[in-house]
């Protein structure tokens, strides 16, 4: 008789949630990924720039709310986490930061989930002044406006 233990096994396990895989839930990994409302600590925007990039970190603006999540691999994952907490998709613009580059040189308008012809933005980089503005704002005052990391 073959042993179906191993498929069945197979079946029972379930894939890791959103927050299992970007929050870090299992093993009591540090997040991932945060929602700020207030201003970063250094220590921890250090600890975000390093866990998937070397010099930079990817984050979502709610230009309405005014928060971000900061961090994560992928835009779509901090966006997500923003819409579980009630966001609106309308108001969720991502962008990278690099730390280090100072003002003008510290945001990179650009994310996959920028990409909205149905509200005027065709490419992956924000167009709007008024948005980027909105982005800019959010980004100095919780984030940083390209200094260097401690």
């Amino acid at each position: 008789m073959p042993d179906i233990f191993p498929g069945i096994l197979a079946l029972c396990r379930r894939p890791l949630s959103l927050f299992e895989r970007v929050a870090g839930a299992m093993a009591n990994e540090e997040p991932g990924i945060v929602v700020i409302e207030d201003r970063i600590a250094a220590k921890e925007l250090t600890r975000l720039v390093g866990r998937y990039f070397a010099e930079m970190v990817k984050y979502v603006v709610d230009v309405e709310r005014g928060i971000i999540a900061l961090g994560g691999e992928l835009h779509a994952d901090a966006e997500h986490l923003l819409l579980e907490r009630g966001c609106e998709q309308r108001d969720l613009w991502g962008a990278n930061y690099y730390p280090g580059r100072g003002p003008e040189g510290c945001i990179e308008y650009v994310a996959l989930i920028n990409i909205r012809p149905a509200v005027g933005n065709r490419s992956m980089e924000i167009q709007d002044e008024a948005i980027r503005a909105r982005v800019r704002e959010l980004t100095y005052r919780l984030v940083g406006a390209g200094e260097p990391l401690e």
